[in-house]
């Protein structure tokens, strides 16, 4: 429950500072989103089945994160559009980790 509840203050202080944001760095930026989207809703995925791990889950953070900042980073070097390899393996797992915790939910309550 700790990863939603950091997403949701998250967001809540984003909307509030109102930080603006130069458009060379939207690219980054969106990376940056979701890959923090995708290990909050692994985390609570993870919580969920009782897997939760803290090493992981900031290690996942800053890996992932990383990794699609230099894949953005390349793509701009070599002006190809590698940022959408990210953008569809993030959503990806995003909407599968969303799958199984909505599975999660269902079956707890056994409206499967």
């Amino acid at each position: 429950m700790l990863p939603l509840i950091g997403l949701i203050l998250g967001i809540i202080l984003g909307l509030i500072l109102n930080i603006p944001v130069p458009i060379n760095w939207s690219k980054y930026l969106g990376i940056a989103v979701l890959a923090a989207l995708d290990s909050a809703i692994g985390g609570l995925r993870a919580s969920l089945e009782m897997k939760f791990n803290e090493k992981l889950f900031f290690t996942g953070i800053f890996s992932n994160t990383l990794m699609a900042a230099f894949i953005v980073y390349m793509g701009d070097k070599l002006g190809v559009d590698l940022y959408l390899a990210a953008v569809v393996a993030f959503g990806v797992r995003l909407f599968q980790n969303l799958a199984l915790v909505r599975r999660h939910y269902f079956q707890k309550r056994h409206w499967e």
